[in-house]
């Protein structure tokens, strides 16, 4: 069946929902050295919960029945958008269950439990928490919170890229992280209505690259396997509303090494003195690449999260 992509007034309507949970966060310049002048940060590392999430968890939550809330909701997620359902969901008097990979990072297993979630770990791949989450919903009358393929969820992530037109007017090109595709597809519905001489980009890691297995074959492809640093980037399959979403509104998608997000996280310390997640640096990675020094136009790059083990990020510096 043809998706209905998000519209721009979809996307305002979230943004006064979601006006009482969410920040808007700031977009500041990457670097005070003149050759990345050209360059800008959205901070969503900055959002309650270290991630961009909570815009479209809340959206989605605010939006059901007081009874059916009432009943608890559950999701599936590596971890960001299971923090940003229990924030939500506690905001909104609900219950909620998440479900994460048995190799999900320790400071987001923690922090999902410290936020009052009942946590539960199924295999390592977004399917296996999916099919979990589904028999666990169908067992207990629960309402499963998808973590990227809605409408809804993905209205909520839009507001990023209204907030972004609204702070830079003169942007020119926004780099988007790509995982199940939420993200990059709210806010190529929110720029592309804004402003469509904008170019979106979106960046996912070579080790994971489902949007661009899918847009060569045309349809949402499932990858065999998935392997990089970039932990909140592993889903092995976009949505089928998200990938509609990039193959209407996305003007490029490219992959990026894990040393080009290793690189992009210690430019983050360095001259940002920002601290990013992996996942959250990878849209930094590909605007390096596709807009180093000397570059035209205002570009700006989604850091779309923050929630990182200390290990890796003394790893990472200690180059």
């Amino acid at each position: 069946m043809p998706v209905t992509l998000v519209e721009i007034d979809a996307i305002q309507r979230a943004r006064q929902r979601i006006a009482p949970a969410v920040r808007v966060t700031p977009l500041v310049p990457a670097s005070s050295a003149d050759a990345w002048a050209h360059l800008w940060l959205k901070c969503e590392n900055l959002q309650a919960g270290g991630a961009f999430k909570l815009r479209g968890a809340f959206n989605f939550l605010s939006q059901l029945d007081p009874s059916v809330r009432a009943r608890g909701v559950i999701t599936y997620s590596s971890g960001n958008h299971g923090q940003a359902l229990v924030l939500a969901a506690h905001r909104l008097g609900a219950p909620a269950v998440v479900v994460m990979p048995t190799t999900a990072p320790a400071v987001k297993v923690e922090a999902t439990a410290a936020f009052g979630a009942e946590v539960q770990f199924a295999g390592t791949t977004s399917i296996d928490r999916k099919v979990a989450a589904e028999a666990i919903a169908a067992e207990r009358g629960l309402t499963i919170v998808p973590p990227f393929d809605h409408a809804d969820i993905i209205a909520g992530q839009g507001t990023v890229g209204v907030e972004i037109v609204e702070q830079r007017p003169n942007v020119t090109a926004v780099y988007v992280p790509v995982g199940g595709g939420g993200l990059v597809a709210g806010v190529a519905a929110a720029v592309k209505r804004l402003a469509p001489s904008v170019r979106v980009v979106g960046v996912e890691p070579d080790g994971a690259p489902k949007m661009t297995r899918s847009l060569s074959a045309g349809e949402p492809t499932t990858l065999d396997a998935v392997n990089s640093i970039a932990d909140g980037l592993l889903a092995v399959r976009p949505g089928d509303i998200t990938f509609a979403h990039v193959r209407a509104l996305v003007d490029e998608v490219v992959t990026v090494t894990d040393d080009e997000i290793r690189d992009a996280m210690r430019f983050l310390v360095q001259h940002s003195k920002i601290v990013a997640e992996p996942s959250g640096a990878a849209a930094l990675a590909g605007a390096r690449r596709l807009a180093p020094p000397g570059s035209r136009g205002v570009h700006v790059a989604v850091v779309s999260g923050g929630n990182l083990e200390m290990s890796m990020l003394r790893s990472v510096l200690a180059v």
